[in-house]
This record gives C-alpha cells, structure tokens and sequence, in this order.
C-alpha cells in the first residue's frame, strides 16, 4: 500500500482519461492520492475530484509561480474552501526564483552587442524592481498560507526553487506550529537535515529513479525512514521507464522501489514507513 502525496489530477493532462488513470494506480497499490492545488480555481477543481472519487483528497493553495495572476488576498477563498472535509493540508506554497522578470531582460540583451563596460541600462533597473516586487507578493502569499495552515490546525506542502534561504528563513517562524513537507526534494543531505531539524518533511519524485538523480538518491538512502514520502509531482517527472512521458500516480510504486533499492530493504519497508508518515501528516479522516 503506498499514497501519492503530491498530483496534479485537474491539470489538462488528465482530461481524457482520469478514471483509467485512478485504476491504474490502484493496481499498483496506490491507495490513496493527494491532488494539489495551484491557484484558488485549481484548488477548487482539486476539492471537485476528492468529492467525486474516494481515494483522492485535495490539498489548496497557491504555487508561487501563479503569483503575478493571483490575487492580494488568497487567505479568505482559501479559509472558506478549507472548510471542506475533503481538504487534508495547505499548498502548494513557498518560493520559486528560477523565473524572475530580470531574467527577460538578460534574456533579451544575449542577442545583442555587449561592451566589456555595459553600465546597468533603465530597462535592467526597471528589471530588478520588478524582481523585488515580485519576490515580496510571493513571500506575502506564502506567509498567507502559512498562516491559515496554523489557524486550522493543518500542515503544509511546500515549494521552493532557487530559492532555499529565504524559503528557511520563513519557515523557522512557525517552528512548532506546523509542519511542512518540501515536495520534490532535490537539494543535498546538508538541506535535507535543515528541514528535518526544524521538523519538517521531504518528499521524493520520480528523480530518484534518474541517471543524473544519483545524488538525490543518496539522499533518500541516508535520511531517516519516517521522514520522508513519495510522490511524483505528476504530470511531470516521469520516472524510468517511462521518462519524457506523461507521469501518473500509478508511478509512485517506481519511486519507492528505487528508494528500496537504494536503501537495500524491500519495497514494503518503504512503502509501510511513507504511508504511517503520510496518514500522520495528512489529515484524511477530517471531519
């Protein structure tokens, strides 16, 4: 028995065929599946889904990337959908800096001729304004979340990209408050024992499984077994056989046999470890 903690079932990806999608994960002993929110409209459909099939539940929130579309305020939609039985955490939240609106203007002077004493032009000040507004809504949104996830007494799914200092620094507030899981976890051993000294979780993808995930899978074979999950952050992430394709929940038994591998204990070790962590982290028996 394993749970997907981490999907994206209302993403377009999924429109055709969702319930051959469920079958299979429950073939592969998927049991239960954790649909997660993007923007207040995602979070709504996620909530649709966990009303419609019973082994989905929703988690609500707003990715950082969506931020620019978001509004000020996501704290009150996101209080009243919380309200549903079927809501079991708060996110996806936290930080991404990989696209910042500076990066456009880099982008944009690649392509013409530079001088060795190129002064900053209006356009790249202008740039990194931008990059400051846009880096404050995104923390402003985050402490939102956060917040409500300590008034309802729930936890948080966590994102942060090129962003792990400023992601710590604002989750050390809520030390004892909450706890997170940092889903799809990349980083080296170094910052995965920050986030479990500060008692939060991480989670792994289908990466473990990559030529290039070496690292992260050595990472999964170190850090104690209860603290962390499995996931796949699909439709993304594919993990081998079936990288470049459209990942499902039903390849959350493909992570977690590599971390068995890796860790050199049977696939039920891992699968009966992430499970207690998921339904003690989770909240799936909500009323």
């Amino acid at each position: 028995m394993l749970i997907e903690t981490h999907a994206h079932l209302d993403y377009p990806d999924f429109a055709n065929d969702l319930e051959d999608v469920l079958r299979r994960a429950a073939e592969a002993g998927v049991t239960r599946i954790v649909t997660i929110g993007t923007s207040i409209e995602s979070s709504r459909q996620a909530i649709n889904l966990a009303e419609k099939y019973p082994a989905v539940y929703a988690v609500i929130g707003v990715h950082p990337a969506y931020v620019e579309e978001a509004e000020e305020d996501v704290f009150t939609p996101l209080r009243e959908l919380a309200k549903h039985p079927r809501v079991v955490a708060i996110g996806e939240t936290g930080l991404d800096y990989h696209r910042l609106p500076s990066e456009e203007v880099a982008k944009e002077k690649q392509v013409q001729v530079m001088t060795a004493l190129r002064t900053e032009t209006d356009e790249e000040i202008e740039a990194q304004i931008r990059d400051g507004a846009y880096k404050s809504k995104q923390a402003s949104l985050f402490q939102q979340q956060l917040d409500l996830a300590v008034e309802l007494g729930l936890n948080a799914v966590i994102h942060q990209r090129d962003a792990w200092e400023d992601t710590l620094k604002m989750v050390q507030p809520y030390t004892g408050k909450l706890r997170g899981v940092f889903h799809c976890f990349g980083g080296t051993l170094d910052e995965a024992n920050e986030v479990l000294d500060l008692d939060h979780l991480v989670s792994f993808t289908g990466i473990v499984t990559f030529k290039n995930g070496a690292a992260v899978r050595e990472v999964s074979a170190q850090i104690p077994l209860w603290k962390f999950m499995v996931e796949t952050d699909c439709p993304y992430l594919a993990p081998v056989p079936f990288r470049g394709k459209r990942c499902e929940p039903a390849h959350t038994r493909l992570v977690a046999e590599a971390i068995a591998a890796a860790r050199q204990v049977p696939l039920e070790e891992i699968a009966e470890a992430t499970t207690e962590t998921a339904e003690n982290f989770f909240r799936f028996n909500r009323k």
